[in-house]
């Protein structure tokens, strides 16, 4: 499409050739003249200054460029993220069932849905409308699942699990496996409580690859509306997750955990059980949570501290060889 006409549906403020022929999205050191890209660190901008790109993303204060179009919007990345959708033509599934999918007679599925091969729905599972439900997708007995529901190859909800609209499942995702509860017997041996409880995804949710959101001994493990959560990432037993949260790679809640909203977990960040997380935190990759964390603050570091603190901790412990061997000339010095 012309450049004119990029710019007009991404919203954004055109400086430069409006006829430039854009036929696809790129990263920076990747782009070509029929393509554009976007800059949103400012670390990258002496890259931008010498892209080949056919335009560039760029905020609504950056300085036009003499040699490349520049489209001005205030989310750079969000644009980028708008024109991807633009120019992607993802698969279509068109509405039917399988004939190798196993639906159980009691089982009810809207209108519109696409039903691939050695699908398995269970006795009295409910599935909206417009749901794709792609190779060796499982929905147990009794789960409840709103429309537009979109369940990769592979992708598990287990029995009683509640499931709201606009809910994407990717490959392998597991939704209500049996939370990781024993109790010690007599003997020393464990013994295994039964998990009675469920799990619920509110509407607009995301759970990527082999990402587990086990259900609840008791009550019921939960998801806020617009929460994505990443590979990888364990979700334990009677946790809640607030709204528009996201828990990115390896992040993993233990039990009752309490996760507020617009909250980031960074990758591999780990969480001790029955701990609060307030609003707006974040938490910086491989950190580790054993306390309750207040609202608005970004935190590093185990045990996870304000990320100011944990960044002086951090330089001076990259001193200390250097402060032992003064502490060293100092002792010498002092002695008689």
């Amino acid at each position: 499409m012309k450049l004119s006409e990029l710019a007009e549906r991404l919203g954004a403020s055109l400086h430069g050739d409006a006829d430039v022929e854009i036929t696809g999205v790129a990263g920076l050191e990747h782009a070509g003249p029929s393509h554009v890209t976007f800059l949103a660190n400012p670390k990258y901008t002496a890259l931008a200054r010498t892209t080949a790109a056919g335009a560039l993303l760029v905020e609504t204060g950056f300085a036009p460029l003499e040699h490349t179009p520049t489209l001005h919007v205030q989310n750079p990345y969000l644009a980028f993220a708008n024109a991807i959708a633009l120019f992607y033509t993802a698969p279509l599934y068109s509405p039917g069932i399988h004939p190798a999918a196993s639906i159980d007679p009691s089982a009810t599925v809207g209108q519109g849905a696409h039903v691939g091969a050695y699908v398995v729905i269970g006795a009295h599972a409910r599935i909206g409308s417009d749901a794709v439900l792609l190779p060796h997708a499982v929905v147990y007995a009794g789960a409840e699942i709103g429309d537009r529901f979109f369940a990769h190859a592979h992708a598990v909800v287990r029995e009683f699990c509640v499931v709201g609209d606009d809910v994407t499942l990717q490959n392998g995702a597991v939704i209500g496996a049996d939370g990781f509860g024993f109790a010690k017997g007599a003997d020393g041996g464990w013994v295994k409580i039964v998990q009675s409880g469920r799990t619920v995804l509110a509407d607009g949710v995301e759970v990527q690859a082999n990402a587990c959101i086990d259900r609840a001994s008791v009550g019921e493990t939960r998801v806020g509306r617009g929460s994505k959560v990443d590979n990888l990432v364990q979700v334990g037993h009677g946790s809640t997750v607030g709204e528009h949260t996201l828990l990115c790679a390896q992040a993993g809640l233990a039990g009752s955990t309490d996760v507020g909203n617009r909250v980031i977990l960074a990758g591999q960040v780990g969480v001790a059980g029955h701990c609060s997380i307030g609003d707006g935190v974040i938490v910086t990759a491989q950190s580790g949570v054993p306390n309750d964390l207040p609202a608005g603050k970004t935190f590093s570091g185990y045990p996870a501290m304000d990320n100011r603190q944990w960044l002086r901790a951090v330089a001076a412990f990259t001193r200390l060889p250097e402060l032992v061997r003064e502490v060293r000339d100092l002792r010498r010095q002092s002695q008689p």
